[in-house]
This record gives structure tokens, sequence and C-alpha cells, in this order.
């Protein structure tokens, strides 16, 4: 399928709805990201609501303007993955312990149970899961502030 020219649109529900190029229109299609964390605008999958690859994006901005747009969008109202800028506490160094935190979408406040809930993906990129199961990611553990690390350090 030419990704240039991906016949995208909303449904009547709202759901996003893909029309290959043999004509078969395709409802409750869902994006997934190949790379979420470490190439977020690359390699992403249309798949129907069974599982079944429809079509394979390599690269977001090869879209037009207005399918790249519903997939953001679809994507942005499907991941939530809060971005660490800082540490402000913890309520101590043994867990489960309370995590008050500086995120790109604001302040949050989290329980850590283990240490095996911080997962580091590649470099100095980490995932820390709370225990509702929320992720939350620290894309460079050090570039955090000299406090923010010192805390982390403890947990690694």
């Amino acid at each position: 399928m030419n990704n240039q020219n991906l016949n995208l649109s909303r449904n009547a529900f709202g759901r996003l709805r893909l029309v290959t190029d043999d004509g078969t229109a395709h409802d409750e299609v869902v994006p997934v990201r190949a790379f979420p964390i470490s190439n977020p605008g690359e390699g992403i999958s249309l798949v129907s609501p069974e599982g079944r690859e429809l079509a394979w994006i390599e690269r977001l901005d090869a879209l037009s303007a207005a399918s790249r747009a519903l997939i953001e969008e679809e994507l942005g109202a499907r991941e939530f993955m809060p971005e660490i800028r800082s540490i402000r506490k913890v309520s101590t160094y043994a867990t489960p312990s309370n995590w008050s935190v500086e995120t790109d979408r604001g302040d949050f406040s989290f329980i850590l149970k283990g240490e095996e809930d911080i997962r580091r993906v590649a470099g100095g990129t980490l995932l820390i899961a709370d225990s509702h199961g929320v992720q939350f990611l620290i894309r460079d553990q050090y570039s955090l502030d000299r406090t923010s690390r010192r805390i982390l350090d403890r947990f690694l």
C-alpha cells in the first residue's frame, strides 16, 4: 500500500477507518508503534481489531498531513507515558515507596512497589511502572538533575 496516499478517516463512531488499495474498508483500525521509545516516528503498523496487520508505515513524516494527524491523534489517545523530568522526593529508599515527580504532563505521585518495576530500556533510558501499571519514562537518566540522579541511584 502506498503510504503517502493512505486512505484513512473516522467512521460514524469516531474510530479509525482504513480503506485498502483493493477497496476493502476496515473499521476500528489501531496504530501500533514498533519502537515507541527509541524511534517513535518510524515503524508503525495499522492493525485490525483481531490483531492482523493491514498496513505498514515506514515513517510518519512520509504521510500526508491529514493521515499523519489522524494516526498521531489515535496514538496520543492510546499512549499515556508521562516523561519524568525531575524526582522531587521519595518517602523511603525501601520499597514500596511513594514517589513525587515532575513530568512533561504535570506533577504526579505514585507508588513504586519494587526495584524490579524500574527497567532499563536502552542506554540511559528507563521505564518505571507504578502500582497501577502506568508507565513513566525517563528518556536519559544522566540528563536528570543531581538530586533526581542521586535518588534514582538508590533504586538501581
